[in-house]
């Protein structure tokens, strides 16, 4: 199974995580500082910025990209509780 390498630039911690794993689920475990509601990607609380690696998450859903238009979140942000690794080296901080 394909594993990603993922930073969180607000704690400068990297971790190792299976393909699959959406980022609020690793993010919970390391104790970096993305929030997050609903878990559900109909609040928008748990954007986040992809500073490197965005190739290296899935495609946001339908309703994860009417969140983020809707929040007018930029070129490179995602729901976390969307967001799952592929695989590779991806980067991540809060909004």
């Amino acid at each position: 199974m394909a594993k990603a390498s993922i930073t969180f630039e607000d704690i400068n911690i990297t971790v190792t995580a299976p393909a699959g794993t959406r980022l609020i689920e690793i993010s919970e475990k390391v104790g970096s500082g993305i929030v997050y509601g609903c878990r559900e990607g109909e609040c928008g609380t748990c954007i986040t910025k992809v500073t490197e690696g965005w190739n290296n998450l899935t495609e946001p859903s339908v309703l994860e990209d009417k969140v983020l238009r809707e929040n007018m979140a930029g070129k490179h942000n995602r729901l976390a509780c969307q967001a799952q690794v592929l695989g590779g080296a991806i980067k991540v901080k809060p909004v």
